[in-house]
Protein backbone atom coordinates (compact mmCIF):
# COMPACT_ATOMS: atom_id res chain seq x y z
CA UNK A 1 0.00 0.00 0.00
CA UNK A 2 1.32 3.93 -0.53
CA UNK A 3 1.12 6.32 1.56
CA UNK A 4 -1.75 8.07 2.25
CA UNK A 5 -3.63 11.27 3.97
CA UNK A 6 -6.74 11.27 5.94
CA UNK A 7 -8.84 14.26 5.84
CA UNK A 8 -11.91 15.46 7.48
CA UNK A 9 -14.76 16.87 5.50
CA UNK A 10 -17.58 18.42 6.81
CA UNK A 11 -21.02 17.74 4.56
CA UNK A 12 -23.91 19.46 3.35
CA UNK A 13 -26.26 17.22 1.46
CA UNK A 14 -28.90 18.39 -0.17
CA UNK A 15 -27.24 22.04 -0.78
CA UNK A 16 -28.35 24.17 -3.70
CA UNK A 17 -24.90 25.77 -3.57
CA UNK A 18 -23.39 22.03 -5.02
CA UNK A 19 -21.25 20.32 -5.63
CA UNK A 20 -18.96 22.68 -4.00
CA UNK A 21 -15.59 22.33 -2.18
CA UNK A 22 -15.32 25.29 -0.07
CA UNK A 23 -12.01 25.58 2.31
CA UNK A 24 -12.05 26.78 5.86
CA UNK A 25 -9.54 28.94 7.84
CA UNK A 26 -7.37 26.27 9.66
CA UNK A 27 -7.62 24.05 6.44
CA UNK A 28 -11.01 22.22 6.88
CA UNK A 29 -12.61 21.30 3.97
CA UNK A 30 -16.51 21.53 3.64
CA UNK A 31 -18.06 19.86 0.81
CA UNK A 32 -21.92 21.05 -0.64
CA UNK A 33 -23.72 18.34 -3.02
CA UNK A 34 -26.98 18.63 -4.44
CA UNK A 35 -27.75 14.99 -3.06
CA UNK A 36 -29.58 13.83 -0.54
CA UNK A 37 -27.97 11.35 2.21
CA UNK A 38 -30.63 8.82 1.30
CA UNK A 39 -28.81 4.90 0.31
CA UNK A 40 -25.09 6.71 -0.15
CA UNK A 41 -25.70 8.91 -2.54
CA UNK A 42 -24.37 12.11 -1.06
CA UNK A 43 -21.10 9.59 0.20
CA UNK A 44 -20.73 9.02 -3.46
CA UNK A 45 -21.35 12.42 -4.69
CA UNK A 46 -18.33 13.66 -1.83
CA UNK A 47 -15.94 10.83 -2.85
CA UNK A 48 -16.79 11.92 -6.44
CA UNK A 49 -16.00 15.83 -5.57
CA UNK A 50 -13.36 15.33 -3.39
CA UNK A 51 -10.84 13.04 -5.37
CA UNK A 52 -11.86 15.68 -7.96
CA UNK A 53 -10.73 18.54 -6.09
CA UNK A 54 -7.40 16.69 -4.82
CA UNK A 55 -6.91 15.14 -8.41
CA UNK A 56 -7.02 11.97 -8.05
CA UNK A 57 -8.66 8.91 -9.32
CA UNK A 58 -11.83 8.26 -7.92
CA UNK A 59 -10.76 4.74 -6.59
CA UNK A 60 -8.07 6.21 -4.13
CA UNK A 61 -10.43 8.03 -1.66
CA UNK A 62 -12.17 5.83 0.73
CA UNK A 63 -14.54 6.56 3.37
CA UNK A 64 -13.45 5.28 6.63
CA UNK A 65 -15.46 6.89 9.23
CA UNK A 66 -18.77 8.34 9.43
CA UNK A 67 -21.19 6.80 7.00
CA UNK A 68 -23.67 8.54 8.28
CA UNK A 69 -22.84 11.37 10.10
CA UNK A 70 -21.93 14.74 8.61
CA UNK A 71 -18.58 14.93 9.55
CA UNK A 72 -16.55 12.34 7.42
CA UNK A 73 -12.92 10.74 7.71
CA UNK A 74 -11.63 9.62 3.99
CA UNK A 75 -8.24 8.06 3.70
CA UNK A 76 -6.67 9.34 0.23
CA UNK A 77 -4.20 6.95 -1.32
CA UNK A 78 -1.28 9.14 -2.78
Amino acid sequence: MGASDIITVRVKPGSRRGPLVEAGIDADLTIYVLERAVDGKANDAVSRLLANHLGVPRGRVKLVAGATARLKRFRVLR
